[in-house]
C-alpha cells in the first residue's frame, strides 16, 4: 500500500473512534439525566405529627427526612419528654412508597389506632398511635385514603 492510502485510513480509524467515545458519553449522559429524574421523582412526602401528652394542648412536629426517630433520647428525631417512653421507643419510616411504623422494641410498647404494634404496619392518615403517656396523631401529605382492613403488615 501507499503512504497516503494508510494515512487516509488512520485518520479513518481514528475518527471513527472518537466518534464511539462520543456517543458513549452521550448516551451514558443520558442515562444519568433519565435516573436522576426518576430518583428526583422519589422524594419522601412530608409527615407532620401532632404530638400531645394527656390533656396538654397538642405541638404540631413537620418532618421531610425518610426516618423519623421517637424517643427520649435527645438524638432522636423527635425527641419527648415523657418518662414513660423508652430512650429510641419508636420509627416511623419512609419505604416501598409509604410510610411505616414500627416499635423498637420499647419497654412499654407503641399502640396504632388502639391496638398494640407488633409490627412495622403502614400508616395514613389521621392514624393515631400512642407511646407511654404521649399521644401522636399522624398528617400525611398528598394521602391516598385505604380503610384500615386494607392495612399491610410486614413480617
Amino acid at each position: 500500500m501507499s503512504g497516503p492510502v494508510v494515512l487516509v485510513l488512520r485518520i479513518l480509524l481514528a475518527v471513527s473512534l472518537y466518534a464511539f467515545l462520543a456517543w458513549a458519553f452521550v448516551s451514558l449522559w443520558r442515562d444519568i439525566k433519565q435516573q436522576g429524574a426518576l430518583l428526583a421523582a422519589r422524594k419522601v412526602p412530608p409527615i407532620s405529627l401532632s404530638i400531645a401528652r394527656g390533656e396538654s394542648s397538642p405541638q404540631e412536629r413537620h418532618f421531610i427526612q425518610s426516618e423519623v426517630t421517637i424517643g427520649r433520647d435527645p438524638a432522636c428525631e423527635c425527641p419527648v419528654d415523657d418518662e414513660s417512653i423508652s430512650a429510641r421507643h419508636a420509627r416511623l419510616s419512609f419505604h416501598h412508597n409509604q410510610w411505616w411504623l414500627e416499635d423498637l422494641d420499647s419497654t412499654n410498647g407503641t399502640q396504632l389506632n388502639q391496638e398494640k404494634l407488633a409490627m412495622p404496619t403502614v400508616i395514613i392518615s389521621e392514624d393515631e398511635f400512642k407511646c407511654g403517656d404521649t399521644r401522636f396523631v399522624i398528617s400525611l401529605a398528598g394521602d391516598i385514603l385505604m380503610p384500615p382492613t386494607k392495612r399491610i403488615q410486614h413480617a
